[in-house]
């Protein structure tokens, strides 16, 4: 067996690649198979890559874990967990209590800040009163949807997506006016020839950790405390070797260790 991620569907291959391990102890690792850059992408080939491939690549060869990397739909990944059809989460999933009720966390692996974007025609900020008489779309399932019903339900309309891609091209195309999620994320919309087309960044959420959590973890099953000290210690070892940086170079010219509010 090679160490690293492997894609469990034949037609999703993930282009990683580790060093045979006799004993390795085998995970299902869940994603959810869409394109979530820099994070997760995928070429014309099928083969999976991204910040976050990488450094789910390089926590199981710390690990001496043998990933499987498993495509399960966004809002399927907890329940897959739970029901033992994966063994771990890796894929954005913020650290917060509501998820802490049903699936324990390995400690951060990233942290960045939430913001939101809208057409360049309009001039708004993100907070309730700059969103007022807004469509803000959100992807389901997510802190972002927690957040927006919680903080701006009152002044916008909130519309729900299956993606955050769905999301990103209704507001290209003018039906809604805004959407939320990681800054990351967002911003490799903006850079897109869409993206800089038609939007531009209206600005950050305010702090809400309650709903936003302290950062992004590796969701492991409630009890798995053997998995969660494996993925923890790992996480340790490649930010001590310069594993962690070396990856994190190639995409951010920031520490995207650190950090206010994040992710999904």
């Amino acid at each position: 067996m090679m160490k690293g991620l492997k894609i469990a569907a034949a037609a999703l291959l993930l282009g990683v690649a580790g060093m045979a391990a006799a004993h390795a102890e085998e995970i299902k690792v869940g994603f959810s198979p869409e394109a979530y850059p820099p994070f997760y992408t995928q070429d014309a080939s099928g083969k999976w890559g991204g910040w976050e491939v990488e450094i789910t690549n390089a926590i199981c060869e710390e690990a001496k874990l043998d990933c499987v990397l498993t495509p399960i739909p966004w809002d399927g990944l907890i329940p897959a967990l739970k029901t033992k059809k994966i063994d771990a989460i890796m894929n954005s999933m913020s650290i917060t209590e509501e998820r802490k009720k049903e699936i324990d966390f390995s400690d951060k692996y990233y942290n960045t800040p939430t913001a939101v974007i809208g057409a360049k025609d309009q001039k708004f900020d993100a907070t309730p009163e700059g969103l007022k008489g807004k469509v803000l779309g959100v992807q389901v399932s997510t802190v972002h949807a927690a957040y927006a019903k919680k903080h701006f339900s009152d002044a916008a309309e909130i519309k729900e997506y299956q993606t955050q891609d769905e999301a990103n091209q209704d507001l290209a195309a003018g039906r809604i006016d805004a959407t939320q999620a990681d800054s990351i994320a967002l911003d490799e919309f903006l850079k897109s020839d869409t993206g800089k087309a038609c939007c531009d960044l209206k600005g950050y959420v305010a702090p809400d950790e309650e709903v936003l959590g302290p950062g992004v973890g590796a969701g492991v099953r409630k009890g798995d405390t053997a998995l969660q000290e494996k993925i923890n210690a790992a996480i340790k070892g490649i930010r001590a070797s310069g594993k962690y940086a070396e990856i994190s170079k190639k995409y951010f010219d920031f520490d995207i260790y650190g950090g206010d509010s994040q992710a999904n």
